[in-house]
């Protein structure tokens, strides 16, 4: 059974850090690159990063508005995003996704004072 489980979100203040897990089964988890994205109610989904898979030698990409303050990683199971210095604008549900077929349901990040 595929299994893909994000957790780590909650309330931060602007500067703040949080790390984002996502935990996945069920599938060959190596074999794929995975990507983090932000979902914004009335604003669509935006991509975050994305680190590829081990067997191409975990390569990242940011987008432009992340770079310097996000770190993605990964270990044989699981897949993190170490943010820090954040910002109002980071606010948003964060799902992440194993190429275009397994995502999970997401974990509400919120920056605020």
């Amino acid at each position: 059974q595929v299994q893909v489980v994000e957790s780590g979100g909650g309330l931060v203040q602007p500067g703040g850090s949080l790390i984002l897990s996502c935990a996945a089964s069920g599938f060959n988890i190596s074999a794929y690159s995975m990507n983090w994205y932000r979902q914004v109610p009335g604003s669509g989904r935006d991509f975050v990063a994305m680190i590829s898979s081990p067997y191409t030698g975990r390569q990242t990409t940011y987008a432009d508005s992340v770079k310097g303050r996000f770190t993605i990683f990964r270990n044989e199971n699981m897949v993190y995003l170490h943010m820090k210095n954040l910002k109002v604008e980071d606010t948003g549900v964060y799902r992440c996704a194993f190429g275009a077929a397994y995502w999970g349901q997401g974990t509400q990040v919120t920056v605020s004072s």
